[in-house]
This record gives C-alpha cells, structure tokens and sequence, in this order.
C-alpha cells in the first residue's frame, strides 16, 4: 500500500511540476534547468542518490547523486515471501533495492558514466526506455518501482529536459548490480 501511495504521489507530483513547466516554458529556457526541477520534483533521487544515516535521520549522500544502488553493498536479510504475489513488497533500508514477485530490483546508475551509467545513451534511447519501461528501450523490463507508467507520459521535450540534466551531473563510476530473477534470488 506504502508503495502504491508513493507511486501515486509521484505521478501526481510528475504532472504537476509539468504542468507548471509547460506553462513556464518561456520563462525558463534553459534545458537543463527544466530537467534539474521534474527529476527533483519526481523524486528521482529517493531511490536513485544513495543515503546517509545521521541523528537526524536518513539523508541524501549528494557527492553520489543519482549513481543509483552502491555495487558494494550487500543487500540486507530479507523474508523470501516477498516474491509472492500478493505478499508485501519490500525496500532496503536506504530505498535503493527492492523485492517482489519480479525478483530484485536495484536502482540504477543514472550519472554520465559512459561503463556504468547512461553516458552512452542518447536521448532518443532515454525517451524509447520511458515510454516503453525497456532497458535502451528494447531490452530488459525496467523494474519496479520504477514508475516508467507515468513518465511514458511525459512530453519528449520534458524526457529531453530531463536526460540534459543528467548528462549535466558528474560522472560516477557504479557498476549497480543486475536485477535479479525470483527462482535466483538466494
């Protein structure tokens, strides 16, 4: 339910920060600067910037920005349940890895690492793997919770805002694990 929540909050938060955006298009031209506020607004970084754990509580690690889940990292005890269906699905402590009935999920390297991340991408290849929740756009589903559903339906100048923004950040180099499939999950 948690998750269903916070995937519903996300779309609404997607359309409505593009909406504002659509509407602001003139006022602010810069690409990258468009991309910056939908990725912040999506909350791209809740699953995709790695944590710090401090008194204060979980925060954002912003020297990793968007380097997705850290290679490693070992994944914490989990109840095998989840790949169920029906079961509960289940999210790391630091909401970079996920479990259900699809296997393991990790949250992936968005930064302009041309080995681990999308530095080879090109934005026709981001806007085909948005639209059609394929990895490049023809392999792999794109897991989730990447909620790829609602962003398919995002205009291809606001996926071309967002991929400027993230070809902006500093390469990372993180070779995120594989996801991992049900009848291989350990």
């Amino acid at each position: 339910m948690k998750l269903f929540v916070s995937l519903m909050t996300f779309a609404t938060l997607v359309i409505a920060s593009s909406a504002a955006l659509a509407a602001n298009d003139n006022a602010a031209p810069d690409l990258v600067a468009q991309g910056k506020a939908l990725v912040m607004h999506g909350m791209c970084h809740d699953c995709h910037t790695p944590k710090t754990f401090g008194p204060q509580g979980m925060g954002f690690d912003w020297s990793k920005t968007l380097s997705g889940y850290p290679a490693a990292q070992p994944l914490p005890p989990m109840d095998k349940q989840a790949l169920k269906p029906g079961y509960w699905v289940l999210g790391s402590p630091d909401l970079q890895a996920w479990v259900g009935p699809w296997g393991i999920s990790y949250a992936a390297n968005l930064t302009p690492d041309e080995q681990t991340g999308i530095g080879l991408w090109t934005a026709d290849v981001f806007i085909k793997a948005m639209r059609t929740g394929k990895h490049m756009g023809e392999g792999r589903p794109i897991l989730p919770p990447m909620p790829w559903e609602f962003i398919k339906d995002m205009s291809d100048d606001q996926l071309k805002a967002v991929f400027a923004y993230l070809k902006s950040l500093p390469p990372i180099k993180n070779a995120v694990p594989q996801p991992v499939a049900p009848a291989d999950v350990k």
